[in-house]
């Protein structure tokens, strides 16, 4: 609580609107053996720094994003060609091309993946594939196709609907809907690889319990 700013929740008891139960809906065997293994390293004991969560890592916190609480800000920026999305937490620029031009080859691939946009009258509908594994909550898989839909609830407010397809990690596609409140607060920093304190005590930490284990043979 003491970094996190006043802010609005809406009380609904689920961000997810399809399916209606509010639920995520069952995941694959495969999208399953992803997410043991994905907990696994969380909760396990790290050899080096490619075990920890990319987010541990000061790499990314993934695309579409779901972090709530500190440093959960967004910066919008718009220009006739794209809209670049700069996100408060370890400062992820997604940039969003407005152009009708066809995604990037599908060998190329990145954590925020390749995002294609149009309007239809006020609202943005955006497009988005070529995402690396794990690019979304951990365990998503490279078939992650992300649709994306912004429009204005009023002039303080922003609707945020999103549609999750991913047939290797999830049975069936999902939705959410998030409410995004305008504010004046600046947008702070986010020096993320300067005090990563956290991980390097992580590894000296596992390194620690190796040799608690080595004295005990």
């Amino acid at each position: 609580s003491a970094w996190t700013v006043e802010r609005e929740f809406d009380g609904r008891t689920s961000l997810i609107t399809e399916p209606e139960d509010g639920r995520m809906p069952p995941m694959t065997p495969e999208g399953q053996k992803r997410r043991e293994a994905e907990a696994a390293k969380r909760f396990g004991r790290a050899d080096g720094p490619e075990d920890r969560r990319l987010q541990e890592r000061c790499i990314t916190y993934g695309s579409p994003q779901l972090t709530a609480g500190y440093q959960s800000y967004y910066q919008i920026l718009q220009t006739p060609t794209e809209v670049a999305f700069l996100t408060e937490m370890i400062h992820d620029v997604r940039v969003i091309h407005l152009e009708a031009r066809p995604h990037i080859p599908p060998a190329i691939r990145g954590w925020l993946g390749d995002s294609r946009g149009r309007w239809e009258g006020g609202t943005l509908l955006v497009d988005t594939s070529n995402y690396k594994p794990s690019a979304f909550m951990s365990i998503s898989s490279e078939q992650l196709h992300v649709t994306e839909r912004f429009s204005r609830v009023d002039a303080e407010t922003l609707k945020y609907e999103v549609t999750i397809n991913d047939p290797a990690t999830w049975m069936k596609p999902w939705s959410y809907t998030m409410l995004w409140k305008r504010l004046s607060k600046p947008v702070y920093e986010y020096a993320c690889h300067e005090g990563n304190i956290g991980l390097a005590g992580i590894l000296s930490g596992a390194r620690a319990d190796d040799r608690a284990e080595n004295h005990q043979k």
